[in-house]
């Protein structure tokens, strides 16, 4: 494992949705509270748009120079070289009161994604959120976006194995990271069982799976990343230069690098590069990134 090391300063309030575009030798993610998507090239010089709501999650699609955004309310392609937004499907049934959160394609190239109680204001100011009214759903490419569960917390973690038999979620508030059969032929999703749950350093958020099958999670409050074998046990502990870990995916050339999303936390030494994106060479390559399959 080399050192973790500051590659964005960035200062994000809530930073997020981390995707590595290997076409473009590039890494996206967004800033939720802040209502940004930035994109850093390979000489780690950073772009920045801004959207009307908060962006929460990014994909890659199957078009060339067209990404899916996940944004408070709604779905869109997004264009970057020319700004261009559309968007697809309907919109999130109960916003604003809910938004959307995670997401990632599934092997099956459609695009799931969580939603949870609304705590971003119109000025991205922290909000309070119910519990509870957390789902998670499931985007076709003809714009159908189908409810699979109801009754979450805070719907994060949207990962698969690297055989794409088991389905990694994750319920921040309730502290638990599950797993679920899935189906490839299908992209039926089996009953949740515990992968883990209750560990003391933070909260699950984001996660990403590595070539061998563990289970990288960014851990909200914890300052620290965990990387849990495929028998759900704590394999390491990589700790983080602040508290509020949210998210993480792998990129580079040889997919080894894993690019690390915080948010910003409290005052102190420890705190002075929050918000930032960090980067670490991990023991085993991540999976390339799936795409959402627009035909």
């Amino acid at each position: 494992m080399g050192e973790v090391r500051c590659v964005a300063p960035v200062g994000d309030v809530t930073g997020e949705g981390a995707v590595w575009s290997a076409a473009e030798g590039c890494l996206y993610w967004v800033d939720i509270n802040r209502f940004l998507v930035h994109r850093m090239d390979g000489a780690g010089a950073v772009l920045s748009w801004h959207f009307g709501e908060p962006a929460t999650a990014l994909a890659l699609t199957d078009r060339p120079g067209t990404l899916l955004a996940a944004l408070g309310s709604r779905l869109i392609l997004w264009t970057p070289a020319d700004d261009g937004r559309r968007q697809i499907g309907h919109g999130l049934p109960g916003a604003p009161a809910v938004r959307f959160n995670d997401g990632r394609p599934d092997p099956l190239g459609r695009f799931v994604v969580g939603t949870m109680a609304n705590n971003v204001g119109p000025d991205g100011e922290g909000l309070d959120a119910a519990p509870g009214l957390g789902k998670l759903y499931v985007l076709t490419a003809d714009g159908t976006l189908a409810e699979l569960q109801a009754g979450i917390g805070i719907a994060n973690t949207v990962c698969w194995s690297p055989d794409a038999r088991t389905f990694y979620f994750a319920d921040t508030l309730a502290n638990e990271l599950r797993a679920h059969d899935f189906d490839p032929a299908t992209g039926a999703i089996g009953a949740a069982r515990p992968f883990l749950a209750g560990h003391a350093r933070g909260l699950p958020d984001g996660s990403a799976v590595d070539a061998e099958g563990c289970v990288w999670n960014a851990r909200y409050g914890g300052a620290c990343l965990l990387r849990i074998a495929p028998d759900g046990t704590v394999e390491r502990v990589v700790e983080m230069p602040c508290g509020n870990v949210t998210t993480c995916t792998f990129g580079g050339a040889d997919l080894r690098t894993l690019y690390v999303t915080t948010a910003r936390g409290g005052d102190g030494p420890s705190e002075r590069l929050a918000g930032s994106v960090f980067a670490l060479d991990a023991p085993a390559p991540g999976l390339p990134e799936r795409v959402f399959r627009l035909g």
